[in-house]
């Protein structure tokens, strides 16, 4: 079985951009304070599963619910907006267990394992090879892990200011790619501003 290097270097960045996991540390640290802990553990090993599924049975899988990826994909968009207006506005929509649900949902899905990142697998699968997609994968969780295992770090290091800055900036963010990932999936155009 012949791994091509820069093939798999590029499914690793692929899927690192799409997970985002560096750009999502507010969100992590905003989820932790609200429940009190994130199983950095459980939340990488269940984000790995749901996209090692997806990957091998992901399209067959949706159609057996009759999803298709679109829908699939329109669903996450919500559930981002959701926690994107929960980020600016400061406010509470989504309902947040104490305990360690949270690394469930959703910070392993849809936060890891989103409708982006599981499209994002199913789009490697035309151009690279199954174990170029998977080592880039397994590295792509071992950076989630590390992260994840470091919120305390990063909350100690951005202070409240630093924290408060981060996750409205990045709330925004969250939404516009809620709102991008909404129209690309329902073929919508915005019409030019020029």
């Amino acid at each position: 079985m012949h791994v091509n290097f820069v093939n798999t270097l590029t499914a690793f960045m692929v899927l690192f951009a799409v997970i985002d996991i560096t750009g999502s540390i507010p969100l992590l640290i905003s989820i932790k304070r609200k429940t009190g802990e994130l199983d950095a553990l459980k939340a990488t090993l269940v984000s790995f599963g749901i996209m090692l599924l997806f990957l091998f049975t992901g399209e067959p899988l949706l159609r057996l619910f009759g999803v298709d990826v679109s829908s699939f994909a329109i669903a996450g968009s919500f559930v981002l907006l959701i926690l994107g207006l929960e980020m600016v506005m400061g406010i509470e929509l989504f309902k947040y267990e104490s305990g360690k649900g949270s690394s469930i949902v959703p910070v392993a899905f849809p936060l890891i394992a989103g409708a982006g990142s599981m499209t994002t697998l199913i789009s490697l699968k035309s151009q690279y090879a199954m174990i170029e997609i998977l080592i880039g994968l397994v590295v792509n969780m071992i950076i989630v892990y590390i992260v994840l295992k470091a919120t305390r770090f990063f909350e100690r290091m951005l202070g409240i200011t630093g924290i408060m800055v981060l996750k409205k900036v990045f709330g925004i963010i969250l939404l516009a790619i809620a709102i991008r990932l909404f129209l690309s999936n329902t073929g919508i155009k915005l019409p030019n501003a020029g």
